[in-house]
């Protein structure tokens, strides 16, 4: 089963009260698609957070985006053991506040893509888009790095921590590539595909080891999106509920309900063969009416319809069982 999330940001505002209003119980810590530039946490920001969200009656669920991984470590270049001892005493502290999910990735160099902020969509609201072919150009970032640096480098990562992340309590998601490309402007990328995945869940076989199921990418890869988490079952840890219409190399992100992937099929697929209570967050919502699109993808008024959206589809789905 899954439990409705939101990106909330890290400090009070009508957010947070909204999602309690909404009857959300589960808070996605996401600085970075708040539009807050935050890096680090310290134990102490941690704590703070967690008890300032309790207060109010939201769980600090899954912590993302600002998360110390460093591209030493994605590229297994030197200095990566320092850096992977910083990254266990973040999961280290993350077990000790109780928040039980991080989702990282494995993007170097290029981070998430888009190339346009303003295609218009149902009624006039916006949304985002990437096209390849407007990414052509730019300096290499990384002209060195190989497909097999970043295998080498993710699984020596996981033989690593995934002890640590056992032993505090935390359980790891590995988020898709955005967009799940063989390369971005030449620099390789490797979480692209369901095969990709099956490899890396098998360099360290553990429920803590496991998938944020960013529904939207695995769609541009081309997955049957139930058959995928079937598949993937226990080890989908996180889920980022959105849908797109084109492929990896371009595409328009979509309404959740006006999208090609059959998201009642998806949703049937989730209460079935994933664990009780992974946080689910609506990703890439519409900018709406009223809204000055500052941040694509991240307004409320999209989210709050996806939240109802996901509610009536889970509502539906546990009907019919």
């Amino acid at each position: 089963m899954v439990s409705p999330a939101l990106v909330l940001p890290h400090e009070p505002d009508d957010r947070w009260h909204l999602a309690r209003q909404m009857g959300v119980d589960d808070a996605v810590i996401h600085p970075l698609e708040i539009g807050d530039g935050r890096t680090q946490w310290s134990y102490d920001d941690l704590q703070g957070l967690s008890n300032w969200l309790a207060e109010v009656g939201l769980n600090f669920s899954v912590l993302e985006g600002a998360v110390p991984i460093s591209d030493r470590i994605r590229l297994g270049r030197e200095g990566r053991d320092e850096d992977i001892e910083v990254f266990k005493e973040f999961l280290r502290n993350c077990g000790e506040v109780g928040i039980p999910v991080v989702c990282y990735d494995w993007m170097a160099g290029v981070r998430w893509a888009r190339t346009a902020a303003h295609v218009e969509a149902r009624g006039g609201s916006y949304v985002t888009e990437f096209d390849i072919e407007k990414t052509r150009g730019g300096p290499e970032t990384l002209p060195d790095a190989t497909h097999e640096d970043l295998w080498d480098g993710i699984e020596y990562f996981l033989q690593e921590v995934t002890p640590v992340a056992e032993e505090a309590g935390v359980k790891l998601g590995l988020h898709p590539d955005d967009p799940p490309r063989e390369s971005l402007r030449d620099i390789p990328r490797i979480a692209t595909s369901v095969e990709n995945y099956d490899r890396v869940l098998a360099a360290y076989d553990s429920e803590y080891n496991g998938v944020t199921f960013c529904q939207g990418n695995f769609a541009a890869m081309g997955a049957d999106i139930p058959a995928a988490i079937e598949q993937f079952g226990e080890k989908i840890n996180f889920v980022h509920f959105r849908d797109i219409e084109g492929d990896e190399d371009a595409f328009v992100e979509t309404w959740h309900d006006d999208g090609p992937t059959d998201m009642l099929a998806a949703m049937r697929a989730y209460e079935r063969h994933v664990d009780d209570d992974v946080p689910m967050r609506p990703d890439h919502v519409p900018t709406m009416a009223g809204e000055d699109n500052s941040n694509p993808g991240y307004h409320t008024k999209g989210r709050l319809f996806a939240i109802g959206y996901m509610r009536g589809l889970r509502e539906q789905v546990q009907a019919d069982d």
